[in-house]
């Protein structure tokens, strides 16, 4: 069996691009894309991917250059899913909640060598580019994402480039590189935009096909799906689903914002099956007016567990939620909490509880466990006893692009650290019980606590700080700063603090509630007791916007 070779008929190098050709092969007549009054075919899609691609290429842009895009969730962020990786480059989506400084710091790491942006972030990108340029490093090549129905005519960088004219520029028939490794990057996202060593972290052809297979097969995906773009395709590649859409078939209805006037009307016009989103947008809905569904709609939902409450009141209306885990890493979910038929006998409060769990790994996944971190050994599932969550599987990142330490410290015995502390119940599904790295998850956004801890550390009039995630109605958590003053006798302006904050970081990034306290609390080994102010932070929560 040794003597049979891999010959070009039965080893092909595994993409999630392929899903393009056979959707325009098999559903070539059916709507791939909506936003507004445009539609677009699969046949048309893939055309006009081909056609950006042969742009790429006769820009210059060569295997491995990174092709950045920062824009709202429209039809050309979903298209350079494919057509970037088509000209063997690799997609950058940027966060379009970053600021300039942040937007600066990934270019310049990513070193983009083109970058598309959105008509509404002409000024940001401007801004950003001009930090880039201060800082003496390269400049990206920058074309204007225009609205199509309405032009505006807004333009930026040297050659005043414009997406659609590159699209309806390139040569569909050109000859385009062909992936000779599934091992070659496919996407750059970055785990955080706001420091000098931001990580990207990269993906790999093979584990975003697999990640896409993995999604849908624990989804339970069927073909033709109506799929609403509410989550950001910037996060994680829309979860994969921009890739997943065209394996099924599936019509990807494209909004720019998560109003919820504009999330019934997509419902009830175009028929929408699956929507993704963090459980901010599900608090968007129901505080406009919630609408009983004509037909079901399936939710896969991450980032911050929905609490019983909301999950019931979503569901009530008619959204089938399905509660997931992931990280960037992990190109996306890593585990989902799938549903057993049983659990349908069960009261309300104790389906819910069973549903916040964060559940089993997905099926791209080789393993999931929680282990004790110092030795390895995987922890009793006896829903108690805490250890970290690791992950095995082909669809993990490569690694993080030009930061060996942290791919060193990431990877260890065999296994990806998340950092998440959590427990197996005795059914193996796994449940988070705490955040190592003290991340907060602000709206589906992630933000590291010790970044704004170092920001505070600047402010002159500050000896001491320390950020716990606060619970919000709107946002889910939100950042709340304890500060301790340099001069006990002088009063710490909160306000001035807050402004402080706003000039140095990302808007959601800025701490909601400012607490000033005379010490923070310490161990006996002189480590902040985050136990001790989450608690406090609960007490005095914000309780409206």
């Amino acid at each position: 069996m040794d003597k049979l070779p891999k010959r070009p008929a039965n080893y092909v190098p595994l993409s999630p691009v392929g899903f393009l050709p056979r959707a325009s092969a098999v559903y070539g007549d059916r709507t791939s894309v909506v936003y507004g009054r445009l539609k677009f075919t699969w046949s048309q899609t893939h055309e006009r991917c081909r056609r950006l691609a042969a742009a790429l290429v006769s820009l210059g842009v060569r295997k491995n250059d990174v092709v950045s895009v920062l824009a709202p969730n429209v039809p050309a962020t979903y298209e350079m899913h494919f057509a970037v990786p088509m000209a063997a480059a690799v997609l950058n989506n940027i966060n379009t909640r970053l600021d300039a400084k942040a937007v600066a710091v990934i270019l310049r790491h990513a070193q983009a060598k083109v970058l598309f942006v959105d008509y509404e972030y002409v000024r940001l990108a401007h801004d950003a580019l001009q930090i880039v340029a201060d800082a003496g490093a390269p400049v990206p090549l920058v074309a204007v994402i225009d609205d199509i129905e309405r032009p505006t005519g807004v333009r930026l960088g040297l050659f005043k480039l414009e997406y659609e004219a590159l699209v309806s520029n390139g040569d569909p028939a050109a000859e385009l590189p062909l992936l000779a490794d599934e091992w070659d990057a496919v996407a750059l996202n970055y785990t955080s935009g706001t420091t000098s060593a931001p990580k990207g972290v990269v993906y790999s052809h093979r584990g975003a096909y697999l990640n896409t297979m993995g999604q849908l097969l624990s989804w339970g995906v069927g073909n033709e799906p109506v799929y609403l773009w509410t989550l950001p395709m910037f996060h994680c590649n829309g979860w994969a689903l921009t890739w997943g859409m065209a394996a099924r078939g599936g019509v990807n209805v494209c909004i720019r914002q998560n109003r919820a006037a504009d999330v019934y009307r997509a419902i009830s016009d175009y028929g929408v099956t699956h929507m993704c989103c963090a459980p901010v947008v599900f608090n968007i809905l129901l505080e406009g007016e919630a609408r009983r569904l004509a037909a079901p709609v399936h939710v896969l939902t991450g980032g911050a567990p929905p609490t019983a409450a909301l999950l019931d009141r979503v569901e009530r209306i008619g959204f089938k939620v399905t509660h997931s885990y992931g990280l960037t890493e992990a190109t996306g979910p890593a585990m989902a909490c799938e549903w057993r038929h049983q659990w349908d006998l069960l009261p309300l409060p104790e389906r819910s509880r069973l549903k916040a769990r964060q559940g089993v790994s997905v099926l791209s996944l080789a393993d999931a466990s929680v282990v004790d971190s110092n030795t390895m050994g995987s922890v009793p599932r006896d829903g108690n006893s805490l250890g970290e969550i690791v992950l095995r599987g082909s669809s993990l990142m490569k690694g993080y692009l030009d930061n060996p330490e942290a791919n060193e410290k990431a990877f260890k015995g065999g296994w990806f650290m998340t950092g998440d502390v959590g427990v197996v119940h005795p059914d193996g599904y796994i449940e988070i019980k705490d955040r190592s790295k003290d991340v907060i998850i602000s709206g589906g956004e992630n933000i590291c606590s010790k970044e704004l801890e170092e920001v505070l550390l600047q402010h002159p009039a500050v000896a001491d700080a320390a950020v716990v995630a606060m619970p919000h109605p709107h946002w889910g958590e939100t950042p709340c700063a304890f500060l301790v003053a340099k001069d006990k006798a002088a009063e710490l302006c909160k306000d001035e603090v807050i402004a402080f904050c706003r000039e140095r970081m990302s808007r959601f990034m800025v701490p909601r509630k400012v607490v000033v306290t005379d010490a923070l609390p310490r161990n006996a080994l002189g480590k902040i007791e985050k136990v001790k102010l989450r608690d406090a932070a609960r007490k005095s929560a914000v309780s409206r916007l």
